[in-house]
């Protein structure tokens, strides 16, 4: 069994409840915020898709997570149960890590043009960007004294990634809903940001064609010269959930050992 982060306690989150969407195992980036959350004493619920559900809800028993809530996003049936279940056992909450994407990976190679079709297209959008506004609106009803809320993104939204094609699309419009989710929760007092994560070795990454060397590149690039760490990536998510981020929201906040800065990497640009 895979173990928990091994992270310093302490009790900034003391107090806190919340829920973890998007956990498929123990390499998942949602999994390392989780851990550095129970680390900090929040309370945490893990929702899952039914075939995640037997890798799920052991890595949520090793940190003390009692609420497994299933959860489909594409079903507003499924939905209305997931909420109406955590807000039974919880009452209130305080955040919401939203870490959820999919994309036909035969589509996530080449030409996007040529590879995107109407039916994935859509369903890319559904489940990675609409996914937050509608996870966004029931949450906040639980939220009547203001909390926060993050989602994870990457810079194919920004800038072209080979064989990323559809999913940067899709994080473009996950990034603009979370200035606007923002725009609208904020006289609620509720923080809304993302988080652009470096590439990580996780199960996302193991759909995209050479994903291998997306990290490998990733490193060679990055300002600090080193991979994108989990640890990393949970500290910022911590802030951000946590008193520490207040005041900060409509955020895209980039941990990737500052790979985005870099315009032409010194490799490269040698001889020009």
């Amino acid at each position: 069994m895979a173990e928990a982060l091994n992270l310093p306690k302490g009790e900034l989150m003391k107090g806190k409840k919340g829920l973890i969407m998007g956990v498929a195992n123990h390499n998942s980036i949602a999994w390392g915020i989780a851990c550095q959350l129970a680390a900090q004493g929040a309370e945490l619920a893990f929702s899952y898709i039914e075939a995640m559900e037997k890798r799920v809800r052991p890595l949520g028993e090793q940190i003390g997570v009692k609420t497994f809530i299933p959860a489909e996003v594409t079903d507003d049936a499924s939905m209305d149960a997931a909420f109406a279940q955590l807000k039974t056992e919880f009452g209130e909450i305080d955040f919401l890590v939203h870490a959820i994407a999919f994309s036909d990976k035969n589509e996530l190679r080449g030409s996007f043009v040529e590879n995107t079709t109407r039916e994935n297209f859509l369903r890319s959008m559904d489940i990675s960007a609409f996914s937050f506004v509608d996870c966004a609106r029931r949450a906040q009803a639980l939220m009547p004294n203001g909390g926060s809320m993050i989602t994870l993104t990457y810079l194919g939204s920004e800038r072209v990634i080979p064989n990323y094609n559809v999913m940067g699309v899709c994080k473009a419009a996950l990034e603009a809903a979370t200035r606007y989710i923002a725009r609208d929760l904020g006289p609620q007092k509720i923080r809304v940001n993302a988080i652009s994560a470096g590439a990580i070795r996780t199960l996302s990454l193991a759909g995209i064609q050479d994903g291998r060397r997306m990290i490998a590149q990733g490193r060679q690039f990055s300002a600090l010269k080193e991979d994108t760490s989990v640890e990393g990536v949970a500290g910022c998510a911590l802030w951000l959930l946590s008193d520490l981020g207040r005041s900060t929201t409509g955020e895209v906040v980039h941990v990737d050992a500052g790979f985005h800065m870099i315009g032409l990497p010194e490799e490269l640009g040698e001889g020009a």
